[in-house]
């Protein structure tokens, strides 16, 4: 029997996949005006930022909601290329270190896992990434760390029932992923730091 097609994930895929050209078009308009100097001021800079960080958000949610075959890969350089991009100019510093290709499924849940740790993390910080063998550790350090244990505790539960709004929907896909992944999750959460390993 084959496995249950994943409709949020085939949702989230086809929303960026008709996001990311239209942006991306947009890009390229915005450089071609200030190559020619039609266009100068803040406003144009402004547009290009605006744009430059849709597009690196959008990559980076492809990733994270989209769908992820159980053989698709995905290259080292292409996850520090998106998170380089998502970091930029923004209060979080993104460290990330694995093997040069992934499978692309446990990338998936490193970004959703991410997207959590930012949520706690809501005045910035640093977030370090590793995989080593076949385990990955998560580790959020800030200043200061806000931990909802409704959202938190249920992650590291089967089959725990979770209540999220939509600026929290990652909390409830992870312990789904983790599932399909047949992972668990361990969390350590402090005053100051989160480490997450799966």
């Amino acid at each position: 029997m084959s496995e249950k097609p994943d409709l949020a994930a085939l949702l989230g895929s086809r929303i960026c996949h008709d996001l990311i050209s239209p942006i991306g078009a947009i890009g390229n308009g915005v450089e071609l005006l200030m190559l020619d100097g039609l266009v100068k001021g803040p406003e144009i800079a402004l547009i290009a930022e605006s744009v430059a960080s849709a597009n690196a958000r959008i990559r980076f949610l492809r990733v994270a909601f989209g769908a992820a075959g159980g053989d698709q890969r995905i290259g080292r350089s292409e996850v520090t290329g998106i998170l380089a991009d998502l970091c930029r100019g923004g209060k979080f510093a993104i460290d990330w270190t694995s093997p040069t290709e992934l499978p692309r499924r446990e990338v998936k849940l490193a970004f959703l896992l991410i997207q959590c740790l930012e949520t706690a993390m809501a005045y910035g910080g640093r977030i370090r990434v590793e995989r080593t063998d076949s385990r990955w550790t998560l580790t959020g350090s800030a200043a200061k760390v806000k931990i909802d244990p409704a959202l938190w505790q249920p992650l590291s539960i089967p089959g725990a029932r979770i209540d999220v709004s939509a600026a929290q929907v990652h909390f409830a896909l992870v312990p789904e992923e983790l599932e399909r992944q047949n992972r668990r999750l361990t969390a350590d959460l402090r005053e100051q730091m989160i480490r997450l390993v799966f």
